[in-house]
């Protein structure tokens, strides 16, 4: 029958969805998980070369004049933890409402961050985010602004400068931090470090030269990290060095990539930013808008391999006796939505808005996002936002649908029709074909209108699957009972009869309460139409729902919950449309069928 077609087109592109998703996401996926076992493998490996060493740092190669200066410990890993490394060297306390840590007053960078508001699990007594560390420990991670001078500046700051507080140790949105340092040469160096009440930090370097002679030198500015995400590089969102700079505009070096390529510069810049980005963190630079600069983005082997997106201004002249200021800016924190987008605006940075990963069809992601958020803000629970979304955008489409489903009713009236044409020109398929489309244009029938509801749901799943992947909004996002994270799976498995049985299952086994629901009204949805009388469609009809259960169940919990969501209003909505219509809806006399005793054979 014509409508089964349709059913079948439906099921085509409904699983050429799930198939794309899997050959672009999840194998991408674990090849990424692989690779990081075997790194983490190596990690593990120079850590037991470096435990018979002292811990410490080394500046490693020098330098080449007017070049950012090496990386500090690229050369040995302490064993030691977290809390002995920042134990050795002195530091700066940092405590606003949303981080805490410290500045490394060796060589004054950013190198101990914690997210207050975020932890590492959704379990209440799990640690918080560390998204900074010393560069002594095997995940190193830090953001650094400094100095390249000559021999007529003599040592200016850079990765090993011990800088003295000046005053207030402790970094807070109220009271700055300023640091100052003086050379042999006659200059003076002060920084003072501010930060709002967020992730946004303020680096203010202010050189004054007491000298006979003027000097030029360099400000330069680096993120870098040692270590890269134990899963990484998907197709789903870019995480790895990232900026925006020069007429290049947006930058996206996937870790893989980088590490193939070694170094990538483009061209000189007067505003943008850069640095290095995770799914849901970020460490970028903002450099000064007073002085050319040329971006960079690279990896190294030598010593540690490391990962690196860094500037180095055009030189800054300081005259005898004269002083030059110059700022730069460093963002440290969570990829929250509402603050990214107001750092773009309040603060002038170009396009900052592109350090979150909206995706090629970001003009669907982006209203779809600004649409659960705000109902969220209503509602105060994501997954009832994500409810009320579902049927907003089925109001949206209801004129089409409404069509689509009255042409499907239409469908079913005429079969009676449609099959005598079938049996009257059974051998003259041409003819048979002439006849059908004479019965549509005379009937208002449109073959293909079965197809509109689920081709018009893809852009909505894909749209609604990338919000709940990148954005942090979603993150932990608890809906009710069980489910404490709409951007994970839901946690419940059907073969451990949902948790009363202690055991561990595979991940193919992991079917929860909610992608069987899903299965469910995706069953009754198909059970809306007529069982096909071909053995194999029937077969197919049948099955379809438990195959799209055990695919679904690796989604995210959000997602899941959408489409059993939206399933249900379908069937609702299309129960209406065939009563109006006249037709009769089939689903309880399939459902009745299947329970019905079979005749046998010789019956």
């Amino acid at each position: 029958m014509e409508n089964n077609r349709n059913f079948f087109i439906t099921i085509a592109l409904s699983v050429l969805i799930l198939a794309v998703w899997q050959y672009f996401y999840v194998l991408p996926r674990s090849e990424a998980q692989r690779e990081a076992a075997r790194v983490e493998q190596q990690r593990v490996e120079e850590q037991k070369k470096a435990a018979g060493t002292n811990p410490g740092t080394d500046t490693g190669t020098p330098a080449a004049p007017g070049a950012v200066p090496n990386a500090p410990g690229t050369d040995v890993v302490t064993p030691a933890g977290r809390e002995q490394a920042l134990a050795t060297t002195t530091r700066a306390r940092i405590d606003t409402p949303s981080l805490e840590g410290s500045i490394n007053l060796t060589g004054a960078r950013l190198d101990d961050l914690k997210l207050k508001h975020y932890t590492e699990t959704v379990d209440k007594n799990s640690p918080e985010i560390s998204l900074l560390n010393p560069a002594a420990l095997p995940n190193g991670y830090y953001a650094e602004i400094g100095f390249v001078g000559n021999d007529k500046t003599g040592a200016v700051p850079g990765p090993e400068t011990v800088w003295a507080v000046d005053g207030n140790a402790t970094l807070t949105p109220t009271t700055p931090v300023t640091l100052t340092y003086s050379n042999d040469k006659g200059l003076t160096f002060k920084r003072t470090f501010s930060v709002d009440t967020n992730y946004m930090f303020t680096v203010s370097d202010t050189v004054q030269n007491a000298g006979t002679a003027a000097v030029s030198l360099s400000n330069y500015g680096r993120v870098t990290r040692f270590d890269k995400p134990l899963v990484a590089s998907t197709y789903v969102l870019h995480e790895g060095l990232i900026g925006f700079t020069g007429t290049e505009g947006l930058q996206e070096h996937k870790y893989a990539s980088i590490e193939k390529d070694k170094q990538f510069t483009p061209g000189k810049s007067t505003d943008g930013w850069l640095g290095i980005t995770d799914k849901y963190w970020a460490v970028t630079l903002v450099p000064t808008e007073k002085q050319p600069f040329q971006p960079r983005y690279a990896y190294f082997e030598d010593g540690r391999h490391r990962y690196q997106s860094d500037f180095l201004t055009d030189p800054i002249t300081v005259d005898a006796g004269q002083s030059a200021t110059v700022e730069s800016e460093i963002f440290a924190g969570a990829k929250e939505v509402g603050k990214i987008n107001a750092y773009a605006e309040d603060r002038h940075i170009k396009r900052f808005d592109l350090l979150i990963d909206w995706g090629w069809f970001h003009f669907i992601t982006k209203p779809m996002f600004w649409l659960i958020d705000t109902l969220y803000k209503f509602f105060g629970n994501f997954g009832l936002a994500i409810l009320a979304t579902t049927v907003i955008v089925k109001a949206i489409f209801y004129p089409l649908a409404n069509k689509s489903y009255a042409s499907m009713a239409n469908m079913k009236k005429v079969q009676p029709k449609m099959l005598e044409i079938r049996e009257k020109y059974a051998d003259d398929k041409m003819k048979q074909q002439q006849a059908m489309m004479e019965l549509y244009k005379t009937e208002k029938i449109n073959p293909l209108a079965g197809c509109w509801p689920v081709a018009l749901q893809i852009p909505v799943f894909f749209s609604l699957y990338k919000v709940l992947y990148i954005t942090i909004e979603m993150r932990h996002a608890p809906f009710f009972g069980w489910i404490q994270d709409l951007a994970a799976p839901d946690p419940t498995s059907l073969f451990n009869l949902f948790g009363l049985i202690p055991v561990t299952l595979p991940h193919m086994l992991m079917i929860g309460v909610w992608p069987l629901i899903m299965g469910v009204t995706m069953f009754l949805q198909m059970r809306m139409n007529p069982t096909p009388p071909d053995p194999t469609q029937a077969a197919i009809f049948t099955w379809m729902p438990v195959i799209f259960t055990f695919m679904m169940a690796g989604f995210p919990a959000g997602l899941v919950i959408y489409w059993a969501w939206n399933n249900t209003l379908s069937i609702l909505q299309q129960g209406i449309i065939m009563k109006r219509q006249g037709a009769k809806i089939e689903l309880w006399d399939n459902l009745i069928a299947l329970f019905r005793k079979k005749p046998s054979p010789a019956e």
